[in-house]
């Protein structure tokens, strides 16, 4: 029997289950686990692989052409290539019934989190304000988890809003666009700063040395496609590490469906079924630790309330970012020549000061470099060998800047199931309350579009896109701990009221979802809480 049973492999998952094993501790991670294919030719860059590869069609925009994203009003300027199509796979007969809410979710090795664009920012001492604990509680783990994975990030002007405690890599040399904006802003720094709106370098698990084995970013441009060379960090590289641990065991081709509880609501273990078929079967440990990220981790828990005799049980409190793509063209720089040996995604973050912590704004400014450029050029009102002439001299102009806003747990916005007679239940996500941001939503790109604006550039308001609920992939709230002694919550250390050996150590246990990423706040929080229960 196990003593440590982790679900997940995700973020939170694999860096739980290290600091526990540093502990002393025997660990059995259980996982879905589909697998990322190797990439092909490691050492090419993407210019080069287009000329190496036998079919590139095939690898860049899949063999069925099904990453092609066809012109209409909500084609996104990017999307995930096919080699990223292993992280959303879902595992057989798992559904889910969407109602204001269309989530991303994950059964790879590793998790959502390998399709991450490596943003890795610090709380500040005042979001920690819904919280059962401090900012100076994380602090040593933000540290523990930069000197696992290698952050990048320097001193700036965004420094009061993502802290830099930890130790970080010195930054990438950023691109030549990138370099352009850092340098108008600095000229420009007061007017702009006037409209609340601060610019810095984006703090990013992507390594400017080599670290731990693995290879300095080698500018290849192939970030989208998935870094070759391990220089762009996802939990699977983590996932790696431990398999050579002697104490750790992984168990992937399994579905956590719940927990097992005895009379006493004693966590014993879980029931899991095969991914490929099969009857369910028990795996006994001491303690479990839900890891499986915030959606999945709820639906494990609402199937072991409905295992133990409750009728329709629900959670409250379900967030999500709201996001939207703010596109750009920058007007000194047509007609500029093309650099795709660069780092491919945000160089630059952004924050929106609006007077209230709560409802401050994050961002994350990325210049077109290596991608797919179909989505862009389809939608021009030319005919395509024109369409490809005007890209052609808008390209190294052209960027988008990605904005996030801050989310509350309301009772409206939900998880709960739907049964199905003869098979597993549905997770049902509902977020019934989309419109009560519009206003703060609308200041945000506002203010974007006037920055950008004093930047030189121009942000055309008909091609703004505000996302649908769920297209963030920051999700939290639905087991929130809290110092209350409230239903279907966490204490400090993520333990579930109402059970014993149960733990919750992904974003589920989040009582309030800041505006930026969130992903180091979860490897962190996950650290913290191995600290308190190891």
């Amino acid at each position: 029997m196990a003593s440590i049973l982790v679900v997940g492999s995700g973020a939170t998952g694999v860096h739980f289950a290290q600091s526990i094993l540093e502990r002393g501790h025997d660990v059995t991670l259980l996982d879905v686990g589909f697998e990322r294919p190797l990439p092909p030719q490691p050492a090419a860059s993407f210019a080069a692989l287009k000329e190496e590869l036998d079919d590139d069609g095939a690898y860049f925009l899949g063999r069925r052409g099904e990453a092609v994203v066809y012109p209409s009003a909500h084609a996104k300027p990017y999307g995930f290539p096919p080699s990223k199509a292993y992280v959303f796979r879902r595992s057989p007969g798992e559904e889910v019934v969407e109602r204001g809410f269309h989530p991303m979710l994950s059964y790879a090795r590793g998790g959502l989190a390998e399709a991450w664009t490596g943003g890795s920012y610090e709380l500040r001492d005042e979001e920690f304000g819904d919280f059962p604990f401090d900012g100076d509680a994380m602090r040593p783990h933000y540290a523990t988890v930069a000197r696992r994975i290698g952050v990048t990030g320097a001193p700036d002007d965004l420094q009061r809003y993502s802290p830099l405690t930890a130790p970080y890599l010195a930054p990438l040399e950023p691109d030549a666009h990138s370099a352009w904006l850092a340098e108008r802003y600095s000229q420009r720094r007061d007017r702009i700063n006037a409209l609340g709106f601060h610019l810095g370098r984006s703090r990013v698990a992507v390594l400017s040395r080599d670290h731990g084995g693995r290879q300095a970013c080698g500018e290849l441009g192939r970030c989208l496609w998935g870094c070759p060379r391990g220089a762009l960090y996802r939990p699977s590289l983590t996932l790696a590490e431990l398999l050579t641990h002697p104490r750790f065991t992984y168990r992937p081709g399994v579905h956590v469906r719940r927990v097992l509880l005895d009379a006493q609501n004693r966590a014993l273990g879980v029931v899991a079924v095969p991914v490929d078929g099969g009857s369910e079967t028990e795996i006994r440990s001491e303690r479990v630790f839900l890891a499986a990220g915030a959606l999945a981790s709820s639906q494990i828990y609402l199937e072991t309330l409905v295992a133990r005799g409750e009728t329709d049980p629900s959670l409250p409190g379900l967030m999500d970012n709201r996001h939207v793509m703010v596109p750009f063209v920058n007007l000194r720089r047509l007609g500029a020549r093309v650099e795709t040996a660069s780092y491919q995604f945000h160089m630059l973050a952004m924050a929106i000061d609006t007077g209230d912590w709560r409802h401050d704004v994050h961002g994350q400014i990325t210049a077109l470099k290596a991608a797919a450029v179909h989505p862009i050029v389809a939608p021009l009102p030319f005919d395509l060998a024109t369409s490809q002439r005007v890209f052609r001299r808008m390209r190294a102009a052209l960027g988008v800047a990605n904005v996030w806003l801050s989310d509350t747990r309301r009772e409206v916005n939900r998880a709960r199931l739907e049964q199905r007679v003869g098979s597993a239940p549905k997770l049902v996500l509902e977020y019934g309350d989309d419109a009560h941001d519009l206003r703060q939503t609308e200041r945000a790109v506002d203010t974007t579009r006037r920055a950008l604006r004093e930047l030189g550039c121009i942000a055309p308001k008909g091609m703004v896109q505000v996302l649908a609920r769920g297209s963030s992939v920051h999700y939290a709230g639905t087991l929130p701990m809290t110092g209350d002694e409230l239903e279907h919550s966490c204490r400090v250390d993520g333990s579930v009221r109402g059970m014993s050996g149960l733990h919750v150590v992904d974003g589920a246990g989040f009582p309030w979802l800041p505006a930026k990423n969130i992903t180091f706040s979860l490897m962190a929080n996950a650290v913290r809480i191995a600290e308190l229960v190891g």
